[in-house]
């Protein structure tokens, strides 16, 4: 069935931020499955996001510490919670946190959030606590820092997960949506905005270009299941020009930054300056 794109009758749009606080330059022979022809490099950009509206605020994934950021070799430029506080969100309390899947990048600032419930999907808690993370693959326990997984089970004992199976309308005009591939519990935020219904994809699709091109990242649980995801993720968005992906440094220049945070924070329920798809489109062609 597809989505209804209808407006919600419930719901006022919501502000949509993304929120810069790291960065890596790489080769892109080694960002997709199967290399690149081309030896040229591209740029990985690491988000939080934020969704406001309706008398709520959620924040959207945690981020990564410096200690980790230089372990890996990321250009680490703030603490996530940085970022959330130059736009008026103290992290500390924050209610709602909706996580969408447990690597590295997403899930590692969860002590700095400690009143929030989090909204997660009950097989990514199965993946890092199951017997995938005997195996040291690097799409496996290779993304996943143990901290991070001590601290969740820590929120678990203290009665602050929201487990989710599937999909979920956790608030008028905000949907959760699993779309796995990536990970086991990697979900997509749906959410109601000026523009219209806009997907936050996460790492359903690092970049523009996974998905316009059909190129996978080199990272996944589940090859088939994150194609399916590419097709869920279209099904959900508005147009293409309503999916924001995960690390695509495009996302940067196609949105206005929010006041006086320019190189930050982005404004995402805005009209985008130009179309992401088309650009990732053109940087895949042959002889490009």
């Amino acid at each position: 069935m597809a989505p209804d794109r209808s407006a919600p009758p419930d719901a006022e749009p919501y502000r949509v931020h993304a929120v810069r606080y790291a960065t890596l330059e790489t080769l892109r022979s080694a960002a997709f499955l199967g290399g690149d022809p081309s030896g040229g490099t591209i740029r990985l950009d690491y988000f939080v996001w934020t969704i406001e509206g309706n008398g709520r605020t959620f924040v959207v994934d945690t981020g990564f510490k410096a200690p980790v950021a230089e372990r890996r070799g990321r250009q680490w430029l703030r603490c996530p919670t940085e970022g959330l506080r130059a736009l008026g969100i103290d992290a500390a309390q924050v209610q709602e946190l909706i996580v969408t899947h447990l690597h590295y990048d997403h899930a590692g600032n969860l002590d700095l959030f400690p009143r929030a419930r989090l909204h997660l999907q009950e097989r990514e808690m199965r993946f890092v606590t199951g017997r995938l993370m005997c195996f040291r693959h690097g799409s496996f326990s290779g993304l996943i820092e143990q901290e991070d997984v001590i601290t969740l089970v820590r929120s678990l004992f203290e009665g602050r997960i929201a487990y989710l199976d599937g999909h979920a309308e956790i608030a008028p005009g905000l949907q959760l949506h699993r779309v796995g591939g990536h990970t086991p519990g990697l979900q997509v935020v749906r959410v109601w905005t000026e523009r219209g219904w806009l997907v936050l994809a996460s790492d359903a699709t690092h970049f523009y270009e996974n998905i316009a091109a059909e190129r996978p990242f080199h990272a996944f649980v589940d090859l088939a299941e994150m194609f399916d995801g590419w097709r869920a993720v279209r099904a959900l968005a508005d147009s293409p020009e309503h999916i924001i992906p995960g690390h695509d440094a495009l996302v940067m220049r196609q949105y206005p930054a929010a006041p006086g945070l320019e190189g930050i924070a982005v404004r995402l329920d805005a009209e985008p300056a130009f179309s992401g798809m088309a650009a990732a489109a053109a940087a895949s062609a042959p002889g490009h």
